[in-house]
């Protein structure tokens, strides 16, 4: 570790247990930090730790790593200490970033307007017309409000000798703003002594601002409606998309929620078209609009450039900054200040040459070992790109190899000066690096990211604060897709502390109707199908177990129950179809099913389905409550951990399967409770509900016409199966004691209006849930409703009142008829249980083209009217 490393480190941490600090030099900031926490030992920190990991766990704070081989989410990596940053520091980093976004905006003005800088030598052409995030489509367009960049962000390197440097520039969509908020949150609850006698300054007021000016430029001024403009669950950064959309009470939309229409931009909603007056976007600016950019892209909305240009709709960032984040410009950027605005840069960037202008390249190839080697067009598909390289990290060869390529490909090459970045305590837990080893501190490099937002007529503000991004041991590129972490930062003032909040201190009853959760057709949608993914995996749960049971049961040998069971599992993809049934091989029968159970290809079982109503469930991640989330991580997480572990050892019985099934119905009827009691009663919790009824209607409605068909019912295993499958065991055994008779099975499985199991329950409540959605007409069943079949028609006399067979077949073994009865065909039953199957598909396709794809509104206009 270097000597001159800022900030200090302590010689020892909290409670005497050593850190690697190498000599650092101990500030005086860091003293005050530390001597709060005076009376901690090393296991007390390590308790800080352990208890922070836990609630980054249980608040489900992701970063999507799409190599990750262990699966698309991974929990947001925070370290135990924050970032301190003195007053005098900050007040630097503020007053040069400011100045920098004052710059940027004259240039973005300059570029998509006159372009005298590119006509005066100031700007390379190439630089700006090569780039592909430079957009001809909005040339001479003049944004919304007058002002094109609404956020940026600034990565800062502090190196040895105290001095920040601009390191890059983020102006496209920059991410941070609410990861940064978590790690507020999680870390000044770890250090709340700290936090306070430091004076650091709040966050709140600037996220209000940022709110404020953009709704004050928008087309609808203070009435604005201001939407997040998301890629969806598989952006890398997408809890914090849905954690800001939250916080800033902004409506969380993907390109399919909107449509353009007479160059207007409205969404889709269960009620109709809502017009939407500003964007936040988070989407790059390549993917906006298929029409006009990317045709390939699904995330934009189609003819979104047409309504930016009729001044319809404001959008933060306005398209086409995105070549301002090229490494490359950062050399111009002196003389554009000198030239724009009459200024020295107060805040520098460390030293870049583009390569694409031979004086500079051969200024700097000399000095290529001593460099950052960087994509001048980072993540084109046009011109060359890669991972930017050291050149202290590289060989004689490599470097003459990377010398080679930047003299043939010039203009897609910067270089960049180095600087030693400087380094900050870090929380290293007990046996960590290796067993038995105590906690310590340890030092990491770090980088700052500041953030800048529009203040309305006052400009811009810089956040107080901001996110730190560390990097892991050993490492000096600070990326979290390398396994790097993220650090809270603390920018500490001697004024006053502001406690704005983002609260309304006065709610009018307008205002209060504005605030109404809009219900987008998309989160409808996953809605919708939360509900059908948990009554699929509820029901494939209750299957695999009673069919487990009843292959281990006195039933074992009953022809008609194994038949039931059998087709069942197949209809269920419990199993695949060409296995052998339960009948054919018991065996194998049962070792498919275990074997599917913590499966996602193949047979689509219970693994299948907990996993898909993970996925759907972060799809609608800011509908959920924390507990609700946790739980369903938690089930999907333990039974493919314990599903592994079981086939890793080769003895994965039938016994151990049940055990978990069980477990995982504990964790569904957890998950059921807070669907039930926890979700406000609006058209998006109805939908979740009707897609759990849609599911059960058939399900249940299924099995008992197979029950039917395969004469399981006349047997007393199969009865009781039954029974138990429709999950009223307790109530029929209380009500009938140990009758068989199938007409009081009828009662309570397909009549009983108290039971929520009962196929006459279900149709009813489905009914009803049908009739108050959206567009219904109040105190009135909806053409939708009329689809289920009406409960009220049945009675149980028609229902059992059958004519008898003409022969009378032998009695199976324990059969529920005596020799020379008649066995009941039930025809109106299993035509009732027909009809119910059949709803259940047209319900649910008739909800998709009503409030999903809304196919009514598929020729709409894009252009001008």
């Amino acid at each position: 570790m270097r000597a001159a490393v800022s900030p200090g480190i302590p010689a020892t941490a909290p409670g005497e247990p050593e850190a690697d600090a190498g000599g650092a030099r101990v500030t005086d900031l860091w003293q005050q930090f530390f001597s709060t926490l005076k009376n901690d030992t090393a296991p007390d920190m390590d308790q800080r730790a352990t208890n922070l990991a836990r609630q980054v766990r249980d608040n489900g704070i992701t970063y999507n790593v799409y190599a990750d081989e262990n699966g698309p989410q991974r929990p947001w990596s925070l370290d135990l200490f924050p970032l301190l940053v003195d007053p005098q520091s900050w007040q630097r980093i503020e007053a040069g970033v400011l100045q920098r976004m004052r710059l940027l905006e004259r240039v973005m003005a300059d570029v998509y307007g006159p372009q005298t800088l590119l006509h005066d030598g100031f700007l390379p052409p190439a630089l700006v017309h090569a780039h592909p995030g430079y957009l001809r489509a909005m040339h001479g367009v003049e944004p919304v409000g007058g002002r094109y960049l609404h956020i940026a962000a600034f990565d800062l390197a502090r190196g040895p000798d105290g001095n920040w440097w601009v390191e890059a520039q983020r102006s496209q969509a920059p991410s941070g703003l609410g990861y940064l908020l978590e790690n507020r949150l999680a870390i000044s609850g770890q250090f709340p002594q700290a936090f306070q006698s430091l004076r650091v300054q709040r966050l709140a007021s600037t996220y209000r601002a940022l709110m404020d000016s953009l709704k004050a430029m928008s087309p609808a001024g203070s009435d604005a409606h201001l939407a997040l403009l998301t890629p969806g669950p598989y952006n890398e950064t997408y809890f914090e998309h849905a954690y800001l959309a939250r916080y800033l009470g902004l409506t969380l939309v993907e390109g399919s929620d909107l449509l353009v229409r007479d160059e207007c931009l409205f969404l889709k909603t269960l009620k109709g078209l809502v017009p939407v007056h500003g964007l936040l976007k988070r989407v790059d600016d390549q993917y906006l609009d298929p029409l006009e950019l990317r045709a390939d892209s699904t995330l934009g909305v189609p003819g979104l450039l047409q309504a930016i240009r009729a001044g319809n709709v404001l959008v933060a960032n306005a398209p086409g900054s995105a070549f301002l984040e090229s490494p490359a410009l950062l050399g111009f950027l002196p003389a554009l200040s000198r030239h724009l605005l009459d200024e020295r840069l107060s805040l520098p960037a460390l030293p870049t040459w583009w390569c694409g202008e031979r004086s500079a390249m051969e200024e700097a190839l000399p000095r290529l070992a001593d460099c950052a080697i960087k994509p001048t067009y980072p993540g084109s598909l046009d011109h060359g790109t890669f991972e930017p390289v050291l050149g202290g990290k590289l060989g004689a060869r490599a470097l003459d190899e990377w010398a080679g390529r930047i003299v043939r490909q010039a203009e897609e090459h910067t270089l960049q000066g180095y600087t030693p970045l400087s380094q900050m305590p870090t929380w290293q837990t007990s046996g960590a690096v290796s067993p038995g080893e105590a906690g310590k501190l340890l030092a990491r490099s770090v980088m700052l990211r500041v953030f800048v937002v529009s203040d309305g007529t006052r400009g811009w503000r810089v956040l107080p604060g901001g996110l730190a991004r560390v990097a892991s041991a050993g490492q000096e590129i600070t990326s979290m897709q390398r396994g790097g972490s993220s650090a809270d930062v603390w920018a500490l003032t001697r004024g006053e502390i502001d406690h704005s909040t983002l609260l309304a201190p006065h709610m009018t009853p307008e205002s209060l109707m504005q605030r109404k959760r809009l219900i987008t057709s998309r989160a409808a949608e996953n809605l919708f199908w939360l509900g059908r993914y948990t009554e699929r995996a509820e029901n494939a749960i209750r299957l695999a177990r009673l069919t487990l049971e009843c292959l281990h049961g006195e039933e074992q040998s009953t022809a008609p129950l194994l038949t039931w069971l059998s087709q069942m599992a197949v209809a269920n993809t419990l199993v695949l179809p060409g296995v052998p049934s339960a009948l054919q091989a018991p065996r194998v029968f049962e070792r498919s099913l275990i074997d599917s159970l913590g499966s996602t290809s193949g047979a689509t079982s219970v693994g299948y389905y907990l996993r898909a109503l993970k996925m759907v469930g972060s799809s609608v991640r800011e509908r959920l409550s924390q507990e609700h989330w946790r739980i369903i991580i938690r089930c999907e997480e333990e039974l493919f951990e314990r599903c592994a572990a079981q086939r890793q050892r080769a003895d994965f019985s039938a016994l151990q399967a049940l055990q978990i099934l069980k477990d995982t119905s504990d964790h569904m009827a957890a998950i059921t409770g807070a669907q039930t009691d926890r979700m406000t009663r609006d058209d998006g919790w109805r939908l979740l509900s009707i897609g759990r009824h849609i599911e059960r209607l058939g399900f249940l409605s299924s099995a008992l016409l197979r029950g039917l068909n395969t004469g399981s019912l006349n047997t007393d295993g199969g009865f009781d199966a039954m029974v138990e499958l429709f999950d009223s065991a307790i109530t029929f055994h209380a009500q009938f004691q140990q009758s068989r008779d199938i007409a009081a099975l009828v009662d309570l499985l397909v009549i009983d209006r108290d039971n929520p199991r009962s196929i006459s329950w279900i149709a009813h409540t489905l009914r009803g849930r049908l009739a108050r959605l959206a567009g219904s007409e109040p105190n009135q069943l909806s053409a939708l409703s009329f689809k289920v079949p009406n409960p009220g028609a049945w009675g149980l006399a028609q229902l059992c009142d059958n004519a008898p067979d003409l022969v009378t077949p032998a009695p199976a073994p324990g059969s529920a008829h005596a020799a020379g009865e008649a066995s009941p065909r039930y025809e109106l039953l299993k035509d009732v249980l027909s009809q119910c199957i059949d709803a259940s598909f047209l319900v649910s396709d008739d909800i998709s083209t009503t409030y999903f794809t809304h196919a009514g509104l598929a020729n709409q206009s894009l252009g001008t009217s």
